[in-house]
């Protein structure tokens, strides 16, 4: 599925009865059955997302389907509604059930996770601390890059949060994964008691503020490791940056964004698509210096480039004697949240959707951790 349709039609059931955990946990390959979550294809091409539950139904203008027709077909299977209109029926890709998912807060991008993984080279039995979970759309990225063999720890501040990205995480894995906990608490305070010192390979920040974490990070990662921080704004992006600079502790940062655009290409009609997924944020990523060491200085010629103290505090709220930290704040850079009420029903809806998955998603997970 394309990103550019985010809001990949809801499911749209009716007559299902109240879901028990399925029988059958969703399976990656082989016929689909109850418990997988389906990418239901219509005529104009319009993308809806079901998971099969027995005695279930899907229904649209154009008709019905029942869950029962869809059962034992083979992936990628074409079937006809009650007014004999044909979809296909495709098993989702996980960048596929990320951006159909029940959201809290906002995901990580598809494009972005991608990039994650590549740029702070995520691999099989690595170490990795995750912070800001989220709905849990990174950190389904992150353990399938880490595999069976590594370790996967998210922090998670808000216990809203932690909870939908349990049920998501379980719903596509049919299970709570055992090489992965949720802690619910600040970073600063909670990852020194997780991980000792020196015992990290990579550190991913999604955060408000990731450069109070730097310091922090830097005592978990062992020599080598990787940070990387995903940032929504350009200021974000500048202050991250000065602070990994300032601290010693890594190699000059490097700073990226991606955007990807789709290309129509039918016949001799070959174009670019008219919409595409632009900016989403910032990756800033450095490598862990061994303890002691020095890093070179940049060897530049002089150039109007250079600035001070004062330069960055025209536009760094909480840098300079005059200084604030108290202005970064969700709303000053552009950040909507949601209402309790809605992320209480946005925690129902993960667990309903675990269940359908023939998961249980446990309201304290597995292996979660909790320190307020």
């Amino acid at each position: 599925m394309s990103e550019q349709q985010i809001m990949d039609d809801s499911t749209s059931e009716a007559g299902n009865a109240e879901p028990t955990p399925a029988e059958h946990a969703p399976a990656a390959r082989g016929p689909l059955g109850y418990g997988d979550r389906v990418q239901l294809t219509g005529p104009k091409g319009r993308l809806n997302t079901i998971t099969l539950v027995p005695g279930g139904e899907f229904h649209s203008h154009r008709g019905m389907i029942r869950h029962e027709e869809i059962v034992g077909l083979p992936d990628a299977s074409v079937l006809t509604n009650s007014n004999g209109e044909e979809y296909l029926a495709l098993r989702p890709l996980l960048s596929d059930f990320v951006m159909s998912m029940p959201r809290g807060a906002a995901i990580v991008y598809p494009k972005d996770a991608a990039q994650i993984l590549s740029l702070a080279d995520i691999f099989p039995g690595a170490r990795v601390v995750e912070a800001g979970v989220g709905s849990g759309a990174l950190s389904l990225h992150l353990l399938r890059g880490i595999g069976s063999e590594g370790r996967l720890f998210s922090f998670e501040r808000r216990e809203e949060f932690a909870d939908i990205a349990r049920g998501n995480v379980a719903a596509f894995k049919g299970r709570a994964p055992e090489n992965w906990t949720v802690t619910v608490g600040d970073l600063q305070e909670t990852l020194p008691s997780t991980c000792e010192a020196a015992s990290v390979d990579r550190v991913v920040l999604d955060m408000l503020a990731p450069w109070e974490c730097v310091d922090v990070a830097a005592q978990a990662l062992a020599p080598g490791g990787v940070l990387i921080c995903y940032v929504a704004t350009v200021t974000q992006l500048s202050r991250t940056a000065e602070e990994i600079r300032r601290s010693g502790l890594f190699t000059h940062p490097q700073s990226s964004e991606t955007m990807v655009r789709g290309w129509h290409v039918e016949g001799l009609a070959v174009r670019p698509d008219h919409r595409m997924v632009a900016h989403t944020g910032f990756l800033i990523t450095a490598r862990r210096l061994a303890p002691g060491t020095q890093l070179p200085e940049l060897k530049r010629r002089a150039s109007k480039s250079e600035f001070t103290e004062e330069d960055l505090a025209s536009w760094l709220p909480d840098i300079g004697e005059q200084g604030d930290a108290g202005a970064w704040t969700p709303q000053a850079v552009g950040e909507r949240g949601k209402s309790d009420k809605v992320l209480r029903k946005k925690v129902r809806e993960t667990q309903r959707f675990a269940r359908e998955r023939g998961a249980e998603a446990d309201a304290e997970g597995g292996d979660a951790h909790s320190s307020r």
